[in-house]
């Protein structure tokens, strides 16, 4: 009998470009070079007689026939990874794929990490390259945690969301500039360091508690929240930040918070799954943990 289907290399360097969009984050994802994943899709190409995928500047998106093509395969593909014969001593069984932003991972989540080990022992984190604008369908990541980058802002229609912690923001300062705030008009005295891609955390704040920003000039501004921090450790000025961010720092008396004055952002950090899939026992476990801590 003549097989007229297409290689699993083929099929599976098309579906990874499919879904991540560019030829070298499907690379990443199959732990190979672009340069194969871009042969083994021109060979699937040649072999079916269509163009699958849009090439551009940009990266790679599925043509109209393309996209009925992954609506094909993608379902088969899935069948077969799960055919595969499970051992209860296979080490991914055990594991957990994560993708976290960077600022809570390092600040919040690695910290605890001692204590999910405590409790689940069984369980090991994996933890996976985080993309600032992921689609939440790649298939080398099982959960992520995400901020929403508006406070009205939804998540994708294919997404559980469910929240962890850090709605809250509140001012953070080098110990010694905290004795000189005794209100909130008082952090205008000072370089307002801001987030850039929330630049309106300090409008937010200062509107809550009654404090005019008119004609105020913003002091540096940081893409990641912990540059804020250290900014303010450095006595660069004053900062809003999530509180969760800041525990090992206030511990250690490195910075302060001048007011205890929390505001709601109505964002926060949630751990993410795609709906499609199924929930595992470490999932689950996970999620219980992290709940629990943001609790504690």
């Amino acid at each position: 009998m003549r097989i007229l289907s297409p290689s699993l290399i083929e099929l599976h360097a098309f579906v990874a470009v499919a879904e991540t969009g560019t030829f070298s984050r499907a690379a990443e994802r199959l732990s190979v070079t672009q340069g194969a994943i871009s042969r083994a899709v021109l060979r699937l190409e040649a072999r079916l007689g269509i163009v699958l995928l849009e090439r551009g500047p940009n990266g790679a998106q599925p043509t109209p026939e393309g996209r009925v093509y992954y609506e094909q395969v993608h379902p088969a593909l899935a069948v077969l990874e799960a055919a595969v014969p499970a051992r209860r001593h296979d080490r991914s069984l055990r594991s957990l794929r994560l993708a976290a932003i960077s600022s809570l991972n390092m600040r919040w989540l690695v910290p605890r990490m001692a204590s999910l080990h405590a409790a689940h022992p069984d369980l090991d984190i994996v933890f996976k390259p985080y993309w600032k604008d992921d689609d939440f369908r790649r298939e080398d990541v099982d959960c992520w945690i995400q901020t929403r980058l508006t406070s009205t802002s939804r998540w994708p229609s294919h997404v559980q969301a469910t929240y962890i912690i850090g709605r809250e923001i509140v001012p953070v300062c080098h110990p010694s500039v905290a004795e000189r705030v005794r209100e909130p008009a008082d952090v205008l005295r000072f370089p307002l360091l801001h987030h850039t891609n929330y630049p309106d955390n300090w409008a937010l704040w200062c509107d809550t508690h009654r404090v005019n920003l008119t004609g105020t000039r913003m002091g540096p501004g940081f893409d990641l929240a912990a540059g804020l921090i250290e900014a303010a450790a450095a006595n660069l000025g004053i900062a809003v930040v999530q509180r969760c961010l800041i525990e090992h720092d206030l511990a250690q008396g490195r910075i302060a918070v001048p007011l205890d004055l929390p505001i709601s952002t109505n964002r926060g950090y949630y751990l993410c799954v795609p709906k499609a899939r199924t929930e595992t026992p470490q999932l689950a476990a996970f999620r219980d943990w992290l709940l629990m801590q943001a609790r504690s």
